[in-house]
């Protein structure tokens, strides 16, 4: 077991001490980077006297707590990658750290994070999972990060979705490679939610063999100037947008012209005859409490006796089958109007 400790920083940075008459105390405070990596650490010892310590290594060890780095009040930089980490709460009290590498440990809810303000690159990619399980984030950790995380890197951690990812709004750059991204509208959601993203790389995800995946992401994210390692044409963009407008218009038009027909094409739908209901109500079962209420105002005889019109018009055709009777004994010609009579005493001079 090797144990980090300040005796061992300062006999292994012996070379640095310049000053012959300064004491170890004084040098450790001076001290601004530490190198440890690859040295067999098993745990740490309380480093809080390196106050200056702006950049330690510690990355290629055993190490499995990092209580006592929370003291490091002006560390910036921290590498820890590839030891057998497995707790970050400890690590609030770095509130100018900037760079945290926690690749290649054991690592599966990122959470503790509240007090890291100054953080801008966090790094957790291929954390030793179990089977089945994926790499989570405390929505707290999320939040508190939101507003200075600019490059986050979350590959191999088997994560199948980014939308819990949103709210950092910061976000530059992602790499998310082989992990099970899979949602075209996941991907889509997020995308919209990072204005300032310029490169991102999802190689190794399922949705890269998406029909026109690169495509659609050009589309969507407008700042985007590296995917997947491949620098994104501004021509090509154009070309794409342009392309994405055209269909967008094509689809409304067909869309109005649509609901056009939808208006003009209408059929008798209810029982009444003057009822008219759009074909999409047809197939609908006519409510009777909502029929229209139609009535037909006439007056019905319920007297068997002719009435008093009825005898006056009776009476009118009397009178004017008798003024065409009379008028015919006066002048019988006035009977046959429009017809030559011939008179009786004519018809013996015919000669045939």
């Amino acid at each position: 077991m090797v144990r980090l400790t300040l005796d061992l920083i300062a006999r292994n940075n012996n070379h640095l001490r310049n000053r012959k008459d300064e004491t170890i105390t004084q040098y450790l405070k001076r001290i601004t980077h530490v190198n440890f990596s690859n040295k067999h650490i098993d745990c740490l010892d309380d480093l809080s006297a390196c106050r200056n310590l702006t950049v330690l290594y510690l990355y290629d060890n055993n190490i499995r707590e990092i209580r006592s780095l929370g003291f490091l009040t002006s560390l910036t930089h921290l590498y820890l990658q590839n030891n057998c980490i497995s707790c970050i709460d400890s690590l609030s009290g770095l509130k100018r750290l900037e760079k945290l590498y926690l690749g290649g440990n054991y690592l599966t809810v990122i959470e503790g994070l509240e007090g890291l303000e100054e953080l801008r690159e966090l790094h957790i990619e291929s954390q030793k999972i179990p089977p089945g399980e994926k790499l989570l984030f405390d929505p707290r950790t999320l939040h508190s990060l939101s507003k200075s995380l600019s490059v986050l890197n979350i590959s191999n951690n088997s994560i199948d979705e980014l939308k819990e990812l949103s709210v950092l709004g910061n976000i530059s750059q992602l790499v998310a490679v082989d992990n099970h991204l899979n949602d075209i509208k996941d991907l889509e959601f997020v995308l919209r939610k990072w204005p300032r993203l310029w490169r991102m790389d999802l190689t190794g995800n399922p949705i890269c063999q998406k029909p026109k995946y690169r495509d659609k992401v050009i589309v969507i994210s407008k700042t985007l100037e590296i995917l997947d390692g491949k620098e994104i044409k501004e021509m090509a963009r154009q070309f794409l947008l342009n392309w994405k407008a055209s269909k967008d218009a094509r689809k409304k038009s067909k869309e109005e012209n649509t609901a056009d027909r939808l208006v003009f094409q209408q059929l008798y739908g209810f029982d009444h005859p003057q009822a008219i209901l759009p074909t999409q109500y047809q197939n609908q079962k006519y409510i009777e409490k909502d029929k229209p209420k139609y009535f037909l105002m006439a007056q019905m005889p319920s007297d068997p006796k002719p009435s008093h019109l009825q005898k006056t018009l009776a009476k009118r055709t009397i009178d004017i089958s008798e003024d065409i009777r009379q008028l015919a004994v006066k002048d019988p010609t006035s009977s046959l109007p429009g017809q030559d009579v011939l008179e009786p005493h004519l018809h013996s001079q015919v000669v045939l």
